[in-house]
């Protein structure tokens, strides 16, 4: 599975004064994640969501993965498919360093470049923004 999250660069944002901004690399806003962790994308449609207790929803609320309480991320099939670190750093399947969420919600690939932004996110939620799923397909 390719760990460039594309899902990010699909959203947009949503008008609710409650929901955090997702910029990219470019700083334009391509997405949001509601306080309560719905996703929404261009038109404002809900794709997916991510539970308090970390399970990640598609938009017909099937089950498509999990971040455990220890950081450990999960697919729809309870494969572990990475980890994020309680200082942001966020590792691959492997243990491979892959990037970073910052406090500040600034989020890094492995080379320390900043790939986008998610302040006011949960690092969690942002992690697996931007890292963990392929493609829109995944949420649907």
């Amino acid at each position: 599975m390719t760990l460039l999250f594309v899902v990010m660069l699909c959203l947009s944002a949503i008008s609710s004064g409650n929901a955090q901004i997702i910029r990219d690399r470019s700083n334009m806003q391509v997405g949001s994640i509601s306080s309560d962790g719905v996703i929404r994308d261009r038109s404002n449609a809900q794709v997916g969501k991510i539970e308090s207790d970390g399970t990640i929803r598609n938009r017909n609320n099937a089950q498509i993965g999990k971040v455990e309480s220890n950081g450990t991320v999960r697919n729809r099939s309870n494969s572990q498919i990475g980890k994020i670190e309680s200082d942001g750093i966020v590792r691959d399947r492997s243990n491979t360093h892959i990037g970073k969420v910052e406090s500040d919600g600034t989020v890094r690939d492995r080379s320390n470049s900043q790939i986008g932004s998610a302040r006011g996110v949960k690092r969690e939620w942002a992690a697996i923004a931007f890292f963990f799923f392929q493609d829109m397909n995944e949420l649907h």
